[in-house]
């Protein structure tokens, strides 16, 4: 009997996986189009890319690559980005982890929803009393005040999304935590910390993700220094023409960091936000 049962389960679950996977390459199938789009517009030259109707089947090259390598130099602004986005989100986790859990630690609700609404305002509020200022004190062109800036978009985003792994965590193991003699410090740096690690790794993964891409702040703050990937890429949009295979070629390379270091993580990530109450 239990037997029929199990066959007759299994055919169910195939059936709910088929319609999962389904569904998700149906909501993902505009992202999808647009990355396949994006690679083979990288691999074509200028006359098949503005070729009409598209050109499905070509001669890939990647002359496109070789330009923006050789022609730009990529390197620099590749270690201008990774500074600016790996030094503003360690500096946000710094600062953020300790505000969330105060806020979360004394329930300042007030606080959390004043940081959601700085991180909705648009970032050229900020820049043009920032400009003025860093153009006073001879900032502009320096990692300072691009990391300095990016803070306003990597801090919000990591006291935000860790405010509730604080609050989740069970009021009984903190108390068992103070009888055993443990201090509030020594129970978030031995208790609270760790239990939150996977909510950490996202919040800082997203705020990497999203100080890599911005473009408007290192457009405004930098010059020839401090000039970062997104805003390389745009060296390839002028008012005559657009070259569309190395604006493809150079969209590609910047995506790859972003997307190596998502699936170096991921599994880390998911194995410690699954067993994150257990170790309680």
């Amino acid at each position: 009997m239990k037997i029929e049962l199990l066959k007759g389960k299994k055919p169910k679950r195939f059936f709910k996986s088929l319609i999962f996977w389904i569904a998700l390459v149906l909501a993902l199938s505009p992202f999808l189009f647009i990355f396949f789009w994006m690679v083979l517009s990288s691999l074509k030259n200028q006359f098949q890319n503005i070729m009409y109707p598209p050109l499905w089947i070509f001669k890939p090259t990647l002359n496109n690559y070789a330009r923006v390598l050789k022609e730009t130099p990529f390197l620099k602004y590749f270690m201008n980005s990774m500074i600016i986005a790996g030094g503003s989100t360690l500096i946000g986790l710094f600062f953020g982890i300790p505000a969330s859990y105060a806020i979360a630690q004394f329930k300042r609700k007030g606080i959390a929803l004043l940081i959601l609404i700085l991180r909705i305002a648009p970032g050229i509020m900020f820049l043009l009393p920032c400009f003025i200022l860093f153009t006073k004190l001879g900032l502009i062109d320096t990692y300072f005040a691009l990391i300095f800036m990016h803070l306003a978009i990597s801090l919000p985003v990591i006291v935000w999304l860790t405010i509730s792994g604080f609050e989740e965590i069970p009021l009984e193991l903190k108390e068992a935590a103070y009888i055993d003699g443990c201090s509030r410090l020594g129970c978030f740096w031995l208790l609270e910390l760790p239990l939150n690690k996977a909510y950490i790794i996202t919040a800082g993964l997203i705020s990497f993700i999203f100080c890599w891409n911005y473009f408007i702040f290192s457009l405004v703050l930098s010059q020839s220094n401090t000039t970062t990937l997104p805003v390389a890429v745009f060296n390839f949009v002028s008012y005559e023409t657009t070259e569309w295979g190395p604006l493809a070629a150079a969209s590609i390379l910047i995506t790859l960091p972003p997307t190596i270091l998502m699936m170096f993580i991921h599994k880390g990530f998911i194995k410690s936000f699954l067993t994150a109450g257990i170790k309680g």
